[in-house]
């Protein structure tokens, strides 16, 4: 079963498109990472499927059941634009409102739960607003994850985080799915981050899913290159010319399909070429993401 399955999913503001045609499907348990540019429509469909908008036409199924069943809504917990918190407030005070908002029973048990998820079981009665912005997100997190939701929807969690915050949060949206058992749907800007936790992948542009793939399926078909500097890349550039594909850039001289890095060196050495560095790369997401949008699928 799917966590979410969406057909011809279309919303409109004002007789502009921010959504048209959507289809999306994100497997139970997964980490699926929402990727499109500013104005894609990445929030709307997060708002869509939270039940913050109302679609003008098209489905949305959250695991097995339509997405406004009272049923499957208790199961869904999101992070979109803000956490909604009281600055005045300390953290446990904030997240205690949402409890009883939420109707949990018991509640300082959930509230110790979701605190220790997120790495905050320190900082309860910090106030919010003297918590800096990676605390502020976790906090968010952890209101989103009252009442043990099956689903979390993320918007942007990552952004403007320091390093030290944003792998603290990539370890603690792979503790959710892996020790949980919670689905995460999560938006982001950071594909260097994005790429080191998803295991699936959608793309959107203007409103319609151009791509959805599974990490495991793009990392299987990556394309290799090695990376070669040497004193005169374009004599480089016209020796390999017939026998790789090559290109060059900033960095040096891309080449690819070169299997064999010791032979091609060799091959460089032999006809005078002096090389200074040789490196293997392989095409990652922030590269294939801009050869699709480009219309050059890179892998």
């Amino acid at each position: 079963m799917n966590a979410i399955e969406i057909r011809g999913l279309t919303k409109s503001f004002r007789g502009m498109y921010a959504l048209d045609g959507l289809d999306m499907t994100v497997p139970q348990g997964a980490i699926y990472g929402f990727i499109g540019e500013n104005g894609s429509g990445k929030s709307t469909t997060e708002k869509c499927i939270c039940g913050h908008l109302v679609p003008d036409k098209g489905s949305i199924t959250l695991f097995g059941r339509p997405y406004n069943d009272a049923g499957v809504r208790v199961r869904v917990g999101a992070l979109i634009e803000n956490t909604g918190c009281f600055p005045s407030s300390n953290v446990h005070a904030n997240l205690m409102m949402q409890a009883i908002n939420l109707g949990i029973k018991d509640r300082e048990g959930e509230i110790d739960r979701v605190l220790k998820i997120v790495r905050m079981e320190d900082n309860a009665r910090l106030t919010f607003k003297k918590c800096s912005l990676g605390m502020k997100q976790r906090i968010g997190i952890a209101m989103a994850l009252l009442g043990d939701p099956a689903l979390l929807i993320l918007d942007e969690p990552i952004n403007g985080l320091d390093t030290d915050g944003m792998r603290l949060m990539r370890e603690i949206l792979v503790d959710i799915t892996q020790n949980y058992g919670c689905t995460v749907l999560i938006s982001s800007h950071i594909l260097g981050e994005l790429e080191k936790i998803a295991t699936h992948y959608g793309i959107i542009r203007q409103g319609k899913m151009i791509k959805e793939i599974a990490a495991a399926q793009m990392d299987s078909r990556s394309q290799m290159y090695v990376s070669v500097l040497t004193d005169d890349l374009q004599a480089t550039s016209k020796l390999l010319c017939g026998r790789f594909r090559t290109e060059q850039d900033a960095d040096g001289l891309k080449v690819y399909d070169a299997t064999d890095t010791a032979a091609l060196v060799a091959l460089l050495l032999q006809n005078g070429q002096n090389v200074h560095s040789v490196q293997t790369h392989k095409i990652g997401l922030e590269q294939y993401y801009v050869s699709l949008m480009s219309g050059k699928e890179a892998v």
